[in-house]
């Protein structure tokens, strides 16, 4: 069966340094040399949301003109809007890379737990947040004690604009670069790896640089794989 390969990048930095996207495209190919697909064009959207929708992208627009299957990575390289996934279904044809035999209502079910997941965390957080401020109000001195630390993290200038500025590696850039070689990490642990070592010596062997340019080490491979929230199965 032919099919049109799509990926998708959120930085421009991912697009330019290839991060991310390797990691997309061994995921595709996998899965085209298991179940017999050909890959006859390849189109790429960097810098570009996962909140716009996908027809609405210069180049995934011209992958659904084949009339072919459309594969992606991930559900999520494709739109992280589960109308957008709706919709989607009733005007062409998609896979996906990492459930490549799911069905229609298979997707369409995951694309609402991944959302309606999304919406609890932050409306949980939301809440957390209110919770804790009223308590600081009513006098709670624990609560008045994680008010000040948070309003002096804040002021400490966290956020993205702020460190760059100042030109400090701080924990966003961290978290930043962490995200932008997430693909290639996760890629790294199923293939089987089950040290830290052998997450190390998997992004070396891929040419993936750390943040500053050097060798993986174990202790490093550690950090990222922290920052990302993964762990070996």
């Amino acid at each position: 069966m032919e099919v049109v390969a799509y990926y998708r990048v959120s930085t421009k930095r991912q697009g330019e340094s290839g991060l991310g996207l390797e990691a997309q495209r061994e995921y595709v190919s996998t899965a085209a040399a298991q179940h017999g697909w050909v890959v006859v064009a390849e189109y790429t959207d960097v810098n570009v949301s996962g909140s716009v929708h996908p027809l609405e992208r210069a180049e995934a627009a011209k992958a659904f003109t084949h009339g072919v299957p459309v594969v992606v990575a991930k559900l999520d390289r494709l739109s992280r809007d589960v109308e957008h996934i709706a919709g989607l279904m009733k005007r062409a044809d998609f896979k996906v890379a990492t459930m490549p035999t799911a069905r229609t209502l298979e997707l369409h079910l995951y694309a609402m737990l991944a959302q309606q997941e999304r919406e609890f965390i932050s409306q949980r957080t939301k809440e957390a947040l209110n919770s804790l401020a009223k308590r600081a109000e009513a006098g709670d001195v624990v609560a008045q004690g994680k008010v000040a630390n948070r309003a002096e993290s804040l002021a400490k200038g966290r956020t993205k604009a702020n460190q760059e500025k100042g030109g400090n590696a701080t924990k966003a850039k961290a978290t930043s670069f962490a995200e932008s070689i997430r693909d290639t990490v996760e890629l790294c642990v199923l293939r089987g790896t089950h040290t830290l070592q052998g997450v190390a010596d998997c992004l070396n062997a891929k040419g993936v640089t750390t943040s500053r340019g050097g060798k993986w080490s174990p202790m490093q491979a550690s950090r990222v794989m922290k920052s990302l929230g993964l762990t070996f199965s």
